[in-house]
């Protein structure tokens, strides 16, 4: 006999706040379903694959033009195409909102704090859009980061999805020659990376892996501080500058958001390298946008003006994952460094003090 019982379930009454309710409610009345569970709404996701991910956009509110048909091709996988017509740009989606509420709370293991609020974040977007631009740097250029989990790395991402460059990342744990591995392939117009790190305790240089890098890549660089000293990396890089320097000759502005094909790349990921050179894997601006939103609106009931946390690095993909959180107006909580330094307890104390929803 199996008298095995669930840790926790959830209400009645929680259950019917839920997002996912909402969704299955508003399918039923506009389909004429009569959804009533979430078997129910996988099975019909299954059956009825486009008017699913048509009501998945309508639902979250995805800002685009979405066209008239949702998915050709369907009974053949590789040549399967979802919204073969629609234009939209990721980072509009994601800078959803404005104001002085935060946007971004980040922590650091040095103790570092910041908050940078939706207004804070457009405006150093808006100023890497245009440095972006004055680069040369436009739709299908790739852009590279060795970069710590902060709001400088969020910025950069968004600034270039918004021309339609395509992002790339690791985290500076990495060596030089998994750097290179990576980012080797893709030919990047442009590097990006921290001056030094936090972890375990110990400051982690990284000044002679970020000149050794840039050099075999052989683009301009751009030299992030974060623990160390930005400026002195920046001389001992070939073609290098700081992020100061490089943003130095702009105002923020309204951020300007290309039109992108559903299908436009959007980052490159990585397999894990264990079986030769790493594998590159292109995600696309509405398949990653989409599929986001679907999970934290619906699975995780993730609301506007929550706040969403998930330890990761720039070099996994949660970080694109956690991310995506701002598309729903939530509150990305970053944190980078160890999380066991120095007494286990760094991320148990963060999420107390910030009141993490997710």
């Amino acid at each position: 006999m199996n008298d095995t019982i669930p840790l926790w379930t959830p209400s009645r009454t929680l259950m019917a706040k839920s997002p996912i309710h909402a969704f299955m409610a508003r399918c039923n009345a506009d389909f004429g379903l009569s959804l009533s569970g979430f078997e129910d709404l996988h099975a019909w996701s299954v059956a009825e694959r486009e008017r699913f991910w048509s009501a998945v956009w309508d639902f979250c509110g995805v800002k685009g033009e979405r066209g008239a048909e949702v998915l050709i091709n369907g009974d053949r996988m590789l040549e399967a195409r979802f919204f073969p017509n629609a234009t939209l740009n990721f980072a509009e989606n994601l800078l959803s909102g404005r104001g002085e509420g935060d946007a971004i709370v980040f922590r650091g293991e040095d103790k570092a704090e910041d908050r940078w609020s939706w207004d804070r974040l457009r405006a150093l977007v808006s100023k890497l859009q245009q440095a972006f631009k004055a680069q040369g740097i436009g739709e299908g250029d790739r852009i590279a980061a060795m970069m710590p989990n902060m709001p400088e790395t969020v910025a950069a991402m968004l600034a270039a999805a918004s021309i339609g460059a395509i992002w790339s990342s690791c985290s500076p744990d990495f060596g030089e020659q998994g750097v290179l591995d990576r980012f080797g392939q893709i030919g990047p117009k442009l590097f990006i990376a921290c001056d030094a790190y936090w972890y375990s305790g110990k400051l982690q240089d990284v000044g002679s892996k970020v000149a050794a890098v840039a050099k075999s890549l052989g683009v301009p660089t751009i030299v992030v501080h974060y623990a160390g000293d930005a400026e002195a990396v920046a001389r001992q890089t070939p073609g290098a500058s700081t992020l100061e320097a490089f943003v130095a000759p702009y105002q923020a502005k309204e951020v300007e958001f290309t039109p992108l094909a559903f299908a436009h790349p959007l980052y490159i990921l990585f397999s894990s390298g264990t079986t030769g050179v790493p594998k590159c894997i292109v995600h696309s601006v509405g398949g990653t946008l989409l599929q986001h939103l679907k999970e934290q609106r619906l699975h995780c009931g993730l609301e506007a003006g929550e706040k969403l946390f998930y330890f990761t690095t720039c070099g996994w993909m949660m970080w694109n994952w956690l991310v995506s959180g701002l598309a729903s107006g939530a509150t990305l909580c970053l944190f980078d460094g160890s999380p066991f330094a120095p007494d286990g307890n760094v991320l148990f104390d963060y999420a107390a003090a910030e009141n993490f929803a997710i």
